[in-house]
C-alpha cells in the first residue's frame, strides 16, 4: 500500500501572528499529538493501516482503516459488507473512537478519519460564511470518498460530525446507505423568543466577553497549564476510559488535539450564534433526505442533548430510527461502549436484510 507521510503539513494553511505565536506558549506540536493519538489506538486488537488521503488544495484527512486497503491502487479485498465510516465531533479526533473500533471492524470494513480542521487532518482557513464553511467540510468529505474508492457507505457522526454527514447525505445521497446521528449538534433552531433571563447573569457575561474568541482558545491561552487545565475541566474522560486506559493518555490527546492553530474551530465558531445554536439548523432540511435512506438517532439518556430533534422527524417520517441509551451522556461511545456498539451493528444490520 503507497504511504505518504505521516506528518505532512497543509500546504496552503496561513496563521495569523496569534496562531503563529501561540506554538511557542503551548506545550504541543504535531509530534505529540501523533503520540498522544498512537497510545490511544494501542487499545484496538485488530490490525488497520493508516494514512494521509491527499484531497485539492495540497489537503489530507487523517485516516485509519480496518478490513481493507486505503487506496484504490491497492489489490481489492474480498466482496464484504458496506463500509462503515465514524466522524468525530467537535474538538475530537479519530482516536476518542478506540472503545468501539474492534467491535465495528469485526461485521466489515471500518474507517475512521479526523475531520478537515481537526485532529492530524490538514488544518486550512476555512470561509466565514457559515453555509461556505458547511461546503467546504462536504466537499473534502467527497474528495475523500473519491480518492479512498467507496462506491457507498454507512456513514455515523457523533455531534458536529452528525451535522457534517447530514449535510453531505443531502448532496450525495447515492453514496449514503444509513445515516447514523449520534447525538448530533446543529439540529433546531434558536427559539424566536429564547428565555433569555432564565441564562444565569454570569454566563450570559461570560458569553459577551468570549464572543469574539474561539470556543476553545482559553485552553491554548493557558499555555503551560493547558493540559493540566484538560485534566481538571474535563475529568471525566478518564474515567470513560479506564477500562482500556489508567493514566492521562485520553485527557493527553484531547489537549494536544486542540492546542493546534484552530481551523476547524474557527469555522464551528463562524457556523454558530451565542450558546452553540446552528445558524443553518439542520432540522430545517433533514426531511430532505431521499426517502430510501434509512436515518437513525442514538441519544444518551444523561446527555444535554434531549431527543426532540429526532422526534421532530420522526412525525413526518416514521421509519426514523431514535434510540437512547441508559447511563450515557453526549460521548455516549464512550459511556456504555458495548451498549453503543451492540446499537450500532443491530442497525446496521437491519438496514443490510432489508436492502439484500
Amino acid at each position: 500500500m503507497r504511504r505518504m507521510s505521516e506528518d505532512t503539513q497543509p500546504a496552503g494553511d496561513r496563521s495569523s501572528w496569534i496562531s503563529s505565536w501561540l506554538p511557542t506558549w503551548c506545550p504541543t506540536s504535531p509530534a505529540q499529538l501523533r503520540n498522544a493519538e498512537e497510545k490511544m489506538l494501542k487499545t484496538v486488537q485488530r490490525p488497520y493501516s493508516r494514512q494521509h488521503v491527499r484531497i485539492s488544495n495540497g489537503n489530507n484527512l487523517w485516516t485509519i482503516a480496518f478490513s481493507t486497503h486505503l487506496l484504490p491502487s491497492s489489490p481489492p479485498p474480498a466482496p464484504s459488507r458496506t463500509p462503515l465510516v465514524l466522524l468525530h465531533g467537535f474538538g475530537g479526533g479519530l482516536a476518542l473512537w478506540a472503545q468501539n473500533l474492534d467491535a465495528f471492524s469485526g461485521r466489515g470494513p471500518v474507517y475512521a478519519l479526523d475531520l478537515l480542521g481537526f485532529g492530524r487532518s490538514s488544518r486550512p482557513q476555512f470561509s466565514t460564511d457559515p453555509g461556505e464553511a458547511e461546503e467546504q467540510f462536504v466537499t473534502s468529505l467527497e474528495e475523500w470518498r473519491e480518492k479512498v474508492g467507496l462506491e457507498e457507505m454507512m456513514l455515523l457522526g457523533h455531534n458536529l460530525g452528525g451535522y457534517l454527514a447530514a449535510a453531505y447525505t443531502l448532496k450525495y445521497p447515492n453514496r449514503v446507505k444509513h445515516l447514523l446521528l449520534v447525538e448530533p449538534w446543529g439540529f433546531p433552531a434558536r427559539p424566536e423568543n429564547p428565555n433569555h433571563y432564565s441564562i444565569p447573569v454570569w454566563i450570559r457575561a461570560m458569553g459577551a466577553i468570549m464572543s469574539p474568541f474561539n470556543p476553545l482558545a482559553g485552553l491554548r491561552l493557558a499555555g503551560p497549564l493547558g493540559p493540566m487545565l484538560v485534566q481538571t475541566i474535563r475529568s471525566d474522560f478518564k474515567q470513560k476510559y479506564s477500562s482500556v486506559l489508567d493514566d492521562n493518555t485520553v485527557s493527553d490527546y484531547i489537549y494536544h488535539l486542540n492546542a493546534q492553530t484552530p481551523s476547524g474551530e474557527t469555522a464551528f465558531k463562524n457556523m454558530t450564534i451565542p450558546y452553540g445554536w446552528a445558524k443553518r439548523p439542520m432540522l430545517e432540511r433533514i426531511h430532505q433526505v431521499q426517502a430510501h435512506i434509512p436515518i437513525s438517532f442514538i441519544y444518551g439518556s444523561r446527555s444535554s442533548i434531549d431527543s426532540r430533534s429526532g422526534c421532530a422527524l420522526k412525525e413526518t417520517r416514521p421509519e426514523v430510527g431514535i434510540t437512547v441509551i441508559r447511563g450515557a451522556g453526549h460521548y455516549v461511545f464512550a459511556d456504555q461502549p458495548e451498549d453503543f456498539n451492540q446499537t450500532v451493528l443491530q442497525m446496521l444490520a437491519r438496514t443490510e436484510e432489508k436492502q439484500s
